[in-house]
């Protein structure tokens, strides 16, 4: 038998055992093996004897549990109104356990004294009863409240997911409209570097649009990201800005969320930096770990920032988006710390991986 069969197997066994009427079969079978086996061996009496006695008690409890079930919780319970379902659910103990008494009275007609000891363990026999409903009831308060924790975490997690989508795709077309402006600039200035700048933006749209859909990516290939974008500022800035870029510690396997630091990059090249200042620059540093990774971004800028225009919509969504998903993909898992001082702008950011 191949794989294939197998798993298809499994399937239709999950699905079988996963119709309610099966696992409520099985639960009662079982219930009625262990009361049984118990009473085979207080009693002393045969097991067919017992079973007999057993078949009889099961019967009505299953009469009283979906009497609740199927009547009293969904009529009152759920509709809070608590007082009536608690009186109900005594008084539905109340006729059950003498009809039982009078099936185990004529059962017992060839021992006076097993019929004595019914009437006098009446009380107890509603006692067991009532103890029955009343645990169906805490079986279902238990199985709805699961239920509930189970819809509401998937529906937190299709809310998450819905909004990630949403954060990163206005992260892929902030940074091309930031990088096509680049090379329009380049190819008004008839500059040889255009086509080198056509080269490093299909590197990474490549890995934008085939590899950025993934939750997690591999860091490495984050890292060569960062080094393609840098490399694309270098080109469009010249020797106005001095770019630095360090990475340390071994990067092998670790992944990490896509497009997390770039934010940063394009603030510190689109906000950060001026046609104020006369030599400007970024220093980036990356520290990775096993499960650890440290970002550091600084880079000058003019101690009079130029006035925005107010009629123009402000580009500066990508700070925002990251604080976000950083939220979403590490909670409590990530400390950001931004140092903004006149002449300086720097970024601390220290992620634990998955």
């Amino acid at each position: 038998m191949n794989t294939l069969a197998r798993r298809n197997i499994r399937f239709r066994i999950y699905d079988w055992f996963n119709h309610r009427w099966v696992y409520h079969s099985i639960f009662w079978f079982f219930f009625l093996l262990l009361l049984t086996i118990i009473e085979t061996y207080n009693q002393k009496h045969t097991f067919l004897y017992s079973l007999s006695n057993e078949i009889i008690n099961v019967f009505f409890y299953a009469l009283v549990v979906y009497f609740n079930l199927k009547y009293l919780i969904p009529n009152y319970l759920t509709k809070n109104k608590f007082l009536t379902y608690g009186g109900l659910l005594i008084l539905s103990a109340v006729v059950i356990t003498p009809l039982k008494v009078i099936v185990f009275f004529f059962k017992y007609g060839n021992s006076p004294e097993a019929q004595n000891g019914l009437i006098e363990n009446l009380n107890w026999y509603f006692i067991f009863t009532f103890i029955i409903a009343s645990a169906s009831t805490l079986v279902s308060i238990v199985k709805d409240w699961v239920q509930q924790v189970t819809e509401k975490q998937a529906l937190q997690t299709q809310t998450m997911q819905s909004e990630l989508r949403f954060l990163k795709s206005q992260i892929n077309p902030h940074f091309l409209f930031n990088t096509l402006n680049n090379l329009y600039a380049l190819t008004l200035k008839k500059s040889d570097k255009a086509p080198e700048i056509v080269i490093k933006l299909s590197e990474m749209m490549r890995y934008m649009l085939y590899e950025c859909n993934e939750k997690r990516v591999l860091l490495s290939k984050e890292v060569n990201y960062i080094h393609n974008y840098l490399d694309l500022e270098k080109l469009r800035q010249g020797k106005n800005v001095d770019i630095s870029f360090e990475s340390e510690g071994e990067i092998s396997e670790q992944t990490i969320a896509p497009l997390m630091f770039i934010p940063f990059l394009e603030n510190s090249f689109k906000h950060g930096l001026s046609n104020q200042i006369s030599k400007g620059f970024v220093n980036i540093r990356l520290s990775a770990e096993r499960n650890k990774v440290y970002f550091f971004i600084e880079n000058s800028k003019a101690e009079k920032l130029p006035q925005k225009d107010k009629n123009r919509p402000s580009g500066g969504i990508g700070l925002v988006n990251v604080h976000r998903r950083l939220n979403l993909l590490y909670p409590d898992s990530y400390e950001l710390n931004i140092d903004d001082t006149p002449t300086t702008y720097a970024v601390n950011l220290y992620i634990e991986l998955d």
